[in-house]
């Protein structure tokens, strides 16, 4: 079992509550003996092990790694939704100051940094003499990296963040000005990720699972560069994590997305779930409820999982991404592959009509679904590998990876290329990524067509050919760009932040926009009634409107970037000063 998920207790966070007392009776004066405050608690090194696992808690907040992501995985260019569901707000870029998500990511991820405030601050005068061999600053560095992956999602979700280093003992001490993601990253992600590859082990034993360690460190690291296009240090921190072989791509990329090989050879950083810790609470409710100890599920997998097979469905794959994954060829010469027509990515990815195999234990089309313009549904993070419907109120224990080892390779690509331009260097990494996942890579396509390569993110329907460009620093970071990291890594939360940082949001809207108009012009030839569609992508009934409004409502200085919340800009005057 593992022991993160079953060590998450309650503390009473004093820094967090602010009592204000009346002076009748004194009876705020007075002493619980039995009570725990923070003069008793602090003492031992099983108390901070406590305390550090309630940090981790705040990982499983939906809004961070559960059901809410889904609001930022639509923001993009590979997803799409209907509008009768909440996540069309973000999709149409019509969300503001005090919409849920908005608000909910915000708040969650302060209780992480609270949290791991206290760890921090309460353990630097704690008694050596508690601790046993390296733990204090093992406690420590498991503090500070999770404050830095904390703050890293703030400020690339917020564009900056409010930077509280410290306990808070006054109301004042809460109101602390923006700072900018320049300030957040020098001020407390890279002093903090420095510390913690410092002092984390590579790896932790088997009931440890779950702890950061050394690779998530520097991993994080080199992200926190690569976003601020320091590319040198970037790729050199990537290296030391690809060349320590601690770790590598599992043989099926679909065990990075279910509950049977979890903390495999592939993860690096993954928060935990659990399907059968406190049955029948809400996975929607984690860790803070009132209900017991929490369900310490998430609710992605309902959001994900396909209407008639007890999902939602409320997350649609885009045309752009499902027909990228239709035209995937694969390598009959590879290994990894057993007859099967479709890549193992797009298998363990996303749901077509026409997919191989079963989809919740049935042939595909077995139940209706994929109409009105529903081409695909999303497989990742849902049950339909091993169950018949996805399981009742939102319950799932599919563990979440926010960094694994094959986005590794890719950062590892781009880094390169921004380093020195090396953009051989570049393709042997992004091969590594798609050999296993059965494709043809880079190197074959230029092998047989006189060093060249297909833009493959470009619409064959539309366009009716590839354009074939040679390989240069430019067209292989944009290979990376609008094919690998779109495939490789869809729907798990990255592809919004990539977008903004390369600055290609525009370009990619206004593209998908004009591939939407030229499929409602030919929609006569596109969508068949007698066959439901036609191949690849099989439309049925009509063209699903994805970027209509974002491509023309975008705007990269209210966009970009989520509003600060309204209740922090209400309550905290020296916000802007």
């Amino acid at each position: 079992m593992k022991l993160i998920k079953n060590n998450i207790i309650k503390i009473i966070f004093l820094s967090t509550l602010f009592i204000v007392g009346c002076n009748e009776d004194n009876f705020l004066d007075q002493t619980n003996p039995n009570a725990t405050t923070s003069d008793t608690f602090w003492q031992s090194e099983k108390q901070f092990n406590s305390a550090l696992s309630t940090v981790y808690g705040a990982l499983q907040f939906q809004s961070v790694s559960g059901g809410e992501l889904q609001y930022e995985m639509i923001l993009g260019d590979i997803a799409g939704s209907e509008s009768w569901y909440r996540p069309t707000a973000f999709r149409n870029l019509t969300y503001n100051d005090g919409t849920y998500h908005v608000t909910d990511k915000w708040n969650e991820l302060y209780v992480g940094i609270f949290r791991a405030n206290q760890v921090i601050q309460l353990i630097e005068t704690a008694d050596e003499s508690i601790f046993t061999g390296n733990s204090k600053k093992q406690i420590e560095a498991q503090a500070r990296f999770l404050r830095a992956f904390f703050y890293f999602q703030l400020a690339h979700t917020y564009g900056g963040a409010v930077m509280h280093t410290k306990i808070a003992e006054t109301k004042d001490d809460l109101l602390l000005p923006f700072s900018t993601i320049a300030q957040v990253t020098e001020g407390i992600i890279i002093p903090d990720l420095e510390f913690a590859q410092n002092n984390l082990p590579q790896y932790w034993d088997t009931n440890d699972l779950g702890r950061a360690t050394w690779g998530a460190a520097k991993s994080l690291l080199g992200k926190v560069f690569l976003y601020d296009k320091d590319y040198i240090p970037a790729a050199n921190l990537f290296k030391e994590v690809i060349d320590s072989e601690v770790y590598s791509l599992t043989a099926e990329i679909s065990d990075n997305f279910t509950h049977e090989n979890e903390f495999n050879s592939e993860s690096i950083f993954e928060v935990n779930y659990s399907f059968d810790l406190s049955p029948g609470v809400n996975g929607a409710i984690v860790d803070d409820n009132v209900n017991e100890t929490g369900a310490e599920s998430t609710a992605l997998a309902t959001a994900m999982g396909q209407l008639n097979f007890g999902g939602y469905n409320t997350l649609l794959p885009s045309y752009y991404l499902h027909e990228m994954f239709e035209n995937e060829e694969v390598d009959p010469t590879n290994p990894v592959n057993d007859g099967n027509l479709e890549s193992k990515r797009m298998n363990s990815s996303i749901a077509p009509s026409d997919g191989e195999g079963l989809y919740y234990g049935v042939p595909f089309r077995t139940k209706s679904g994929w109409g009105y313009g529903q081409s695909a549904y999303v497989k990742k993070h849902s049950n339909w590998y091993h169950l018949e419907a996805e399981p009742a109120n939102n319950r799932s224990g599919i563990n979440f990876r926010h960094m694994r080892y094959a986005d590794v390779l890719l950062m590892y690509a781009e880094a390169v290329i921004g380093a020195s331009g090396d953009y051989s260097t570049a393709i042997t990494y992004i091969d590594q990524v798609r050999k296993r996942a059965g494709v043809k890579t880079l190197q074959q396509y230029m092998d047989a067509n006189s060093g060249s390569f297909p833009q493959l993110h470009v619409s064959l329907q539309v366009h009716g050919a590839y354009p074939m460009v040679q390989p240069n620093a430019a067209t292989v970071l944009k290979h990376i760009q609008r094919v690998e990291r779109p495939l490789e890594l869809c729907f798990e939360g990255h592809r919004w932040k990539d977008l903004v940082r390369w600055g290609i949001v525009a370009e990619v809207f206004n593209e998908l926009r004009q591939d939407e108009i030229w499929r409602e012009a030919n929609k006569a030839t596109i969508l068949n009634v007698s066959t439901g569609g036609i191949a690849p992508l099989f439309i049925a009934e009509r063209i699903r409107p994805d970027f209509v409004l974002c491509a023309s409502n975008y705007n990269p200085a209210q966009h970009n970037y989520f509003p600060i919340p309204a209740q922090e800009v209400q309550t905290n005057k020296n916000l802007f000063n």
